[in-house]
């Protein structure tokens, strides 16, 4: 079994930054393409960028050029740092990852997530 914990949240105002970390645990495993989505109250889950296994990131165009997403492989740990936070950054941020496990194959994973308030 392989778990995520996401770590890093809390309450910023406006403009400052946090990094958000998810740390993958587990044996004999491999995390390949690993997600940030976020969650605000009353909206649907919503994509905010993804980094390949050969550190390649990708943004929606809500985040661009303000989050920044980074792995560190031997760790098995991903980060999200976000600069320049606005209170619409307001939300639950989840990872999900594209995880193989040597004893069963790939499948996906889900952490719990880790709430981000930005206050204005």
């Amino acid at each position: 079994q392989v778990h995520l914990v996401e770590s890093g949240g809390g309450l910023v105002q406006a403009g400052r930054s946090l990094r958000l970390s998810c740390a993958a645990s587990g044996s004999d495993f491999s995390l390949n393409v690993v997600s940030w989505y976020r969650q605000a109250p009353g909206k649907q889950r919503e994509l905010v960028g993804y980094i390949t296994r050969d550190a390649v990131p990708n943004y929606a165009d809500s985040v661009k050029g303000r989050f920044t997403i980074s792995r560190d492989n031997a760790l098995n740990t991903v980060y999200l740092q976000m600069d320049n936070l606005k209170p619409e950054d307001t939300a639950v941020y989840y990872c999900n990852a594209n995880v193989y496990v040597r004893s069963k194959g790939s499948d996906m994973y889900w952490g719990q997530g880790t709430q981000v308030t930005v206050s204005s």
